[in-house]
């Protein structure tokens, strides 16, 4: 499962966001450092084709696919020497896949920290790139010499260099013109910066009217290095967290009530969840009947003997063909039959490369 982490200054709103996403109890209080360990949880990935499905096949059962969210904890500046508990926090985003942001916007003078989001990301990245910087000049004299050995490590010490310009100018690599060849090549190394990125921008209620007024500062400040927009790089997401933790407490009607009340729709964390699980290169295919509808997680380019293998491995050893059909086209016809005996439902062999919303069934034989 896809890791996310909630990174921000103490007070911006992490532990209320994990509680809104997971459902989770997480102490969220007014003071610096009141989480110390990492609260791990899972978030359900909202997708309205699943629900389609299982009202089609009637299933007795729905199974979203999720996302683990870790309520990290804050860090102050300074924290890359270890000021407050910098160490600690700065090992738990080392295993993560992604980083979340978690600014703060809302006004309350109750609330000890700054209430600009553009301060606390520019204190926040800075920590992160000289976390980063140290460990490049740690380990990156080391690979000079090795290289002279071993000439296979000669790209790797290039791309450690090139990010090593960026980090010495201040410039966190995920917002940098690092070559996504030279970004794969260091992912070896754990670097903070090179992680996908997102924002959410903590509002408050007499915000929620401007809410594109409030985050445009951040937009433009988690730009690339050339200047162009680092749009799905770095998505950015206003949201009134502790309303919406509120909201995420109710029953879905009552949940629902709530949220269009404010104006909200669906809710700015259902948005959220989804972009996260985007940004990773995450996707969905689904498989459905009378007992059970699912959805079920594959990387972009992942073949159909290798979706079927997350189902079972027996599936992937034995594969011989999956019968597939996307999930509007499914729908449209209304059953799963209907659609095999019209003939709409292709045979895929083992070179087919899933899309997302396919819906799956696969033969096989062990």
């Amino acid at each position: 499962m896809e890791r996310f982490g909630f990174v921000g200054l103490p007070n911006a709103g992490k532990s209320s966001l994990y509680n809104a996403l997971t459902g989770g109890s997480a102490l969220a209080a007014p003071y610096a450092f009141a989480t110390t360990d990492p609260n791990v949880g899972v978030a359900k990935v909202f997708d309205h084709r699943l629900d389609a499905l299982a009202a089609m096949s009637n299933s007795k059962k729905v199974v979203p696919a999720s996302v683990q969210f870790n309520d990290i904890g804050g860090l102050v500046a300074g924290a890359s020497k270890g000021e407050g508990l910098g160490n600690k926090f700065l090992a738990g985003i080392r295993e993560v896949d992604a980083i979340v942001f978690v600014l703060r916007a809302f006004r309350d003078d109750d609330v000890p920290g700054p209430q600009d989001p553009v301060e606390h990301l520019n204190i926040v990245e800075l920590e992160l790139t000289y976390a980063d910087l140290e460990t490049v000049e740690k380990q990156l004299e080391k690979k000079r010499k090795a290289a002279k050995g071993d000439p296979t490590l000669r790209d790797e010490v290039a791309a450690a260099e090139a990010a090593l310009s960026y980090l010495e100018a201040g410039t966190p690599l995920y917002r940098s013109g690092l070559s996504d060849d030279h970004t794969a090549l260091l992912k070896p190394w754990f670097l903070l910066t090179n992680k996908p990125v997102l924002a959410v921008v903590n509002i408050d209620e007499d915000q929620l009217a401007d809410v594109d007024t409030v985050i445009k500062p951040v937009q433009d400040e988690l730009v690339c290095h050339t200047g162009a927009s680092a749009g799905d790089r770095a998505p950015v997401f206003g949201a009134c967290i502790q309303l919406e933790a509120e909201a995420a407490q109710l029953d879905p009607e009552d949940r629902a009530e709530m949220l269009d009340a404010y104006g909200l729709g669906e809710g700015a964390l259902v948005r959220f969840i989804q972009a996260a699980y985007h940004i990773l290169g995450l996707r969905t295919f689904f498989t459905t009947g009378e007992k059970e509808t699912r959805a079920w997680t594959f990387r972009v380019g992942s073949t159909a003997p290798e979706c079927a293998g997350l189902i079972h491995s027996d599936l992937q050893r034995g594969f011989i063909r999956a019968e597939t059909i996307h999930w509007d086209e499914l729908l449209e016809i209304g059953s799963w039959s209907k659609a095999r005996e019209i003939g709409r439902v292709r045979q895929e062999g083992k070179d087919y490369v899933v899309e997302d919303g396919d819906v799956l069934e696969i033969r096989f034989n062990v």
